[in-house]
């Protein structure tokens, strides 16, 4: 049994599954975790400590991820971080696709709006 110094991760020893898949093992072992009954129990405690740290916790139920909690700043950075990659993803189809203009065809086509 590991004592709290020596433990890497702050929650529960993780079930066997995440053992047998490095790379969730990994995740599971740098993140903190807490059971879903403990989020019902401290939810305020662990909403305070998410604050603070910044850091995701990781949501077990039943010994398995269950959900990310995230502080309200990294959720809406991440979303928005997404829409610039949704964006950057539909130019580069539209490439693909043959649907993008010179830069002269782009100005000539909005000549009428510049003026």
């Amino acid at each position: 049994m590991q004592n709290a110094e020596t433990r890497l991760f702050d929650g529960p020893i993780p079930p066997r599954w995440a053992l047998r898949n490095p790379e969730v093992s990994l995740k599971y072992h740098l993140m903190k975790t807490e059971l879903v009954t403990n989020l019902k129990r401290k939810a305020t405690a662990i909403i305070s400590a998410l604050a603070q740290s910044r850091d995701p916790v990781l949501i077990t139920q039943h010994g398995k991820p269950a959900a990310y909690l995230v502080d309200v700043e990294t959720f809406e950075g991440m979303n928005r971080k997404m829409a610039v990659l949704e964006a950057i993803g539909r130019g580069e189809r539209a490439l693909e696709e043959g649907r993008a203009w010179s830069h002269q065809e782009a100005k000539k086509r909005m000549a009428r709006w510049l003026k």
